[in-house]
């Protein structure tokens, strides 16, 4: 029907009719309907499967995570330590066991920069040998970690880093002075006669050298890495092993016998001092033939009578000829025990 319209002012009649002449069949209906609901349903149901194979995988991944601890902690002496704990069962109120999230962060993620320094094998008896030793020089053990692929102890925080720098890296601008090297000396001797001698089992370390010794904030040393280390019985004198140690500071009938001795341990003391009084390497990079060992360079301007020739400038200049003569006489005595 038309209606009239006011348009600009004027009346005007319009039709309008509807393109639609029919109406929505019920079965069409029905079908856009289920088509809706299908897809809703097909859709819910792929993400609820999603959802059970995420929460699979993350399972998965924490027991495959477990496990792997449990074999690293199997295969890297977890089971001896618990043996040792039986035996001892004040063990395990001395050590502390850290889990591997423990120390990933406190380590910011295990971060290279971390890492204070990387040993041989024998990590869980070095904690036994650690858990039984009480010694301002020697280094405190804190705990340990055996969940990693790589077992990983903890020390206490050394911050002056290890001897063989300070010696021998020219980039520090604070120099060791005399009174110092002798402090050194003095303390590693006795971080070494209470290993010997006072610990109920005696304990020969068998790696002594200037990069074991780590200083403290106060230069105090502190005698670390006993990778190597042994428990002796009281009355056993020697040890016969393969030959380990670092070459220059072996003793040179260890490395022909095998056999180790408390004067093994010594005789590396030795090779410490005379790197302390002339600041040169076990094994000289410029040197040639025997002189190329420090200890032979050593001895030969002993006899020659020329030692003070070869000690450190700063050495030189804040010892007497005396006293520099009666620490060469000392560290001789070391490098040939009775």
């Amino acid at each position: 029907m038309p209606r009239i319209y006011d348009v600009d002012g004027l009346a005007k009649e319009w039709n309008f009719t509807c393109g639609y002449q029919g109406h929505f069949d019920d079965s069409k209906l029905a079908l856009i309907e289920f088509s809706i609901l299908a897809g809703l349903f097909i859709t819910s149901f792929l993400g609820l499967i999603a959802m059970i194979y995420a929460s699979y995988k993350l399972i998965k991944k924490k027991i495959t995570k477990r496990q792997r601890k449990n074999v690293f902690k199997r295969i890297n002496g977890g089971l001896l330590l618990k043996q040792q704990e039986e035996i001892d069962p004040s063990l395990v109120n001395k050590t502390i066991l850290f889990t591997s999230r423990e120390l990933a962060k406190a380590t910011d993620n295990f971060n290279e920069n971390r890492v204070l320094g990387q040993g041989g094998q024998g990590t869980v008896y070095k904690v036994v040998i650690l858990s039984q030793v009480n010694h301002r020089n020697l280094v405190k053990l804190l705990g340990c970690c055996l969940e990693t692929e790589v077992p990983l102890l903890v020390f206490e925080f050394i911050p002056n880093g290890n001897l063989y720098d300070r010696i021998h890296n020219a980039s520090h601008e604070f120099p060791l002075s005399l009174n110092m090297r002798l402090q050194i000396a003095t303390e590693v001797a006795q971080a070494l006669a209470y290993l010997h001698s006072a610990t109920s089992i005696p304990i020969y370390h068998r790696d002594i050298k200037t990069s074991n010794i780590i200083l403290d904030d106060k230069y105090r040393a502190k005698v670390s890495d006993f990778g190597t280390s042994r428990f002796v019985s009281v009355d056993q004198t020697h040890l016969t092993t393969l030959v380990k140690g670092t070459l220059g500071y072996l003793d040179p009938e260890y490395f022909q016998t095998n056999q180790f001795t408390q004067k093994s341990d010594v005789y590396s003391f030795g090779v410490v001092m005379v790197e302390l009084l002339t600041g040169e390497m076990p094994i000289s990079l410029t040197r040639f033939g025997e002189n190329r060992s420090l200890v032979a360079h050593f001895m030969l301007a002993m006899d020659e009578g020329r030692v003070m020739s070869i000690f450190d400038a700063k050495v030189v200049k804040e010892g007497t000829r005396d006293e520099l003569l009666n620490l060469a006489k000392i560290a001789m005595q070391c490098l040939n025990p009775i």
